[in-house]
């Protein structure tokens, strides 16, 4: 398993700037109320509570990854800010995106950021559509992109939601995971293998989770940097993914 580092694009999803409420301190409720409470998971991600401790999961701090054969993680950092964002999952030919997030005790928040993502996607020329899948409701869709020959490219993507007890994951999925979802696919073993380490810190709803690097002894020795993935964020490209030393 191998760990490599960059800067990330910014979420799709940013935090409302007037929402400034605690999940500890009164909590707005969801936009859809009936999609309400915690996203059933019987076969993970997990709570850190709903496990016997780390074990042999590499600690990145809110996320802790379970190692998986062939198992890539990459970890998207804001270099303004010097701040952990988000990882990235590779296995095969398939990539998940992950960024945990603070959220209200009642849960409910992927509602309202999957309708804030479909019109986004929608109005910068792309597409989405609503389907059924193993965390309920998730969006498929196809992100605009400029092709080296300054052509607008399509490029398929799954974005999923997980809403657990005070934290929220969002996932999306790329290449053969976003393109043959009807395929079995390596990538979401890695991410049911995961589990969120909220912290009792009180948060407002949709702030980042903090994550960190892990101690030298966790990681195993980097392998030569696999092809850039395609970018994840519509609207901002990043640099390029360089190598933890």
């Amino acid at each position: 398993m191998s760990l490599f580092r960059r800067r990330a694009a910014a979420p799709l999803s940013e935090p409302d700037p007037t929402d400034n409420t605690d999940t500890d301190q009164g909590e707005q409720q969801p936009t859809t109320v009936e999609e309400a409470g915690p996203t059933p998971r019987p076969t993970g991600p997990f709570d850190a509570d709903e496990v016997d401790g780390r074990g042999d999961r590499f600690d990145l701090g809110a996320l802790w990854v379970a190692p998986y054969p062939d198992l890539e993680v990459r970890v998207e950092i804001d270099q303004q800010a010097d701040a952990l964002t988000g990882l990235q999952l590779l296995v095969g030919d398939s990539t998940a995106q992950v960024q945990a997030f603070a959220a209200p005790r009642s849960g409910g928040l992927w509602a309202e950021i999957r309708e804030e993502l479909a019109a986004s996607i929608t109005s910068a020329g792309g597409s989405a559509e609503e389907s059924t899948g193993e965390y309920g409701t998730e969006l498929t869709v196809n992100l605009p992109q400029q092709g080296p020959d300054g052509q607008t490219v399509f490029a398929p993507a799954r974005f999923l939601g997980i809403d657990g007890p005070r934290w929220f994951l969002r996932i999306v999925l790329s290449g053969r995971a976003a393109a043959e979802p009807d395929a079995p696919s390596p990538i979401l073993e890695a991410v049911r293998g995961l589990v969120v380490v909220r912290g009792d810190t009180p948060m407002a709803p949709r702030e980042l989770l903090p994550l960190r690097l892990p101690e030298p002894e966790d990681t195993a020795p980097a392998e030569p940097e696999p092809p850039q993935q395609p970018d994840l964020n519509p609207f901002e490209r990043g640099p390029e993914i360089t190598e933890v030393r």
